[in-house]
Order: structure tokens, then C-alpha cells, then sequence
């Protein structure tokens, strides 16, 4: 294997994951006031989503959600990047694991996907 070829597998191998998360469409949450805003998020079907959450509370708040196997924490006055999907139809509970008052769903609807064979 010549040495361009190999720079160039190598180049395209570190870059993919990459390209992956940059098409990622990107959801904003907002904890505020120790609550989630919007409490509802629509989501396509099949769909890869870069979610960003932001604390705007000087409090700490984790984002978690069972349903989603997401767990992360929000320092004050912060924000931090999830990646959740490809998701089925269906209602997808999440919650601060420090407010469990505060909770959301992610609401995933629309016609089913199926990959091209």
C-alpha cells in the first residue's frame, strides 16, 4: 500500500465519526428555574439528534433519562452536548436526577423507517 493511499484511509478513518455528528440536526433544552423548557421535545423518527442542554440556573442539574440510557451533568450557568437517536415512535421520559420535580418527554412521531435493502 503506497504511503498516499495509507495517509488517505487513515485521513478518512479519524474524519467519518466526525462527519457523522456535524449532520446531526441540533435540539436546544433550557433548565431554568429548576425546570425543563420546552417539556416536550418532537423529534423525527430514525433520526440522530444533537441535543444541547443549558443551565442557565447556578445550580448543578444532571440530565438523565432511563428510557433514553443518557446520564450527564450540567454544571451552572452551562451547557453540555447529548447525542440520542435513532429513535422509534414513541414517548421517551427524562429528568433531573438532582429535581426529580423537574421532567420532560422526548415525543418521537411520524411514519416508521426502514433501512434500503
Amino acid at each position: 500500500m503506497s504511503l498516499e493511499l495509507s495517509s488517505l484511509t487513515l485521513l478518512v478513518a479519524l474524519t467519518a465519526p466526525m462527519l457523522a455528528f456535524a449532520e446531526s440536526p441540533t435540539v436546544e433544552l433550557v433548565i431554568h428555574n429548576q425546570q425543563f423548557t420546552p417539556q416536550e421535545l418532537p423529534l423525527p423518527v430514525g433520526t440522530k439528534i444533537k441535543l444541547v442542554v443549558h443551565n442557565q440556573d447556578s445550580l448543578p442539574a444532571e440530565f438523565e433519562s432511563y428510557d433514553l440510557s443518557r446520564e450527564v451533568v450540567v454544571p451552572g450557568h452551562s451547557s453540555v452536548t447529548v447525542f440520542i437517536g435513532p429513535l422509534s415512535p414513541g414517548r421517551y421520559n427524562f429528568f433531573n436526577d438532582f429535581n426529580h420535580a423537574a421532567q420532560g418527554w422526548v415525543v418521537v412521531t411520524g411514519p416508521a423507517t426502514h433501512p434500503a435493502h
